[in-house]
Parts: C-alpha cells; sequence; structure tokens
C-alpha cells in the first residue's frame, strides 16, 4: 500500500514537500517513482530514485524538484521548489518496477491513489 501526503495550494514561486509511505512490501530493496497527471492530460513521469539513491528527473522539473528515500521509515519524498501553476496535478507515487524506462507508467505495479498540488 503507498499513501501519499503534503499536497496543498501554494502561490507561484513556493515550496512543497510530498511524502509517500510504503507497507506490504520490501522498501529498501524498491525502485519508486512520482508521477504527476493533470486534468485532460496523461500520466507524466516526474522522478525516481532506485534502491541504491540514483535519481532521474523529467527535464520539467530537473533542477527544482528533489527525490529521496529513508528506508528505516519506508517514506519517499519529493521536495518541489520553485512551483508554477504547470506543476498543477494529482501527484502519486509508484513502487513495484518491473525494468525499463524509470518514466514509464506502464512499468509499475503498484500505485497511491495521490495527492492533490494547486499552484496559483
Amino acid at each position: 500500500q503507498l499513501v501519499e501526503s503534503g499536497g496543498g495550494s501554494v502561490q507561484s514561486g513556493g515550496s512543497l514537500t510530498l511524502s509517500c509511505t510504503a507497507s506490504g512490501l520490501t522498501f529498501g530493496d524498491s525502485d519508486m517513482g512520482w508521477y504527476r497527471q493533470a486534468p485532460g492530460k496523461e500520466r507524466e513521469g516526474v522522478a525516481a530514485i532506485d534502491s541504491n539513491g540514483r535519481t532521474s528527473y523529467a527535464d520539467s522539473v530537473n533542477g527544482r524538484f528533489t527525490v529521496s528515500r529513508d528506508n528505516a521509515e519506508g517514506t519517499l519524498y519529493l521536495q518541489m521548489n520553485s512551483l508554477k501553476p504547470e506543476d498543477t496535478a494529482l501527484y502519486c507515487c509508484a513502487a513495484g518496477f518491473a525494468g525499463g524506462s524509470v518514466f514509464r507508467a506502464a512499468n509499475y505495479g503498484y500505485w497511491g491513489q495521490g495527492t492533490q498540488v494547486t499552484v496559483s
């Protein structure tokens, strides 16, 4: 089970930190991802972190977002800075990576319900 939190409404230029708490999986061995979906748009991979802590970012957020993990707590984080209105979306975490591109949603087997981020 994946449960996201930390979303909310923020003004342009502001910051938010999202959390994703995982249960029922060996978190420390799991490659994890953050995705987002805006109304009328396809789901978009935002950031990913593998079990060794190596990170990947979409060009649209590179330099503004930071993905991290706390294996002891079983929690995934997404620190979002310099937020823009185009970052408005439902943000979901993903687990159960099966290989291939970390930014292909079909390569993940488990999803949270998401937390809404609105930037105005």
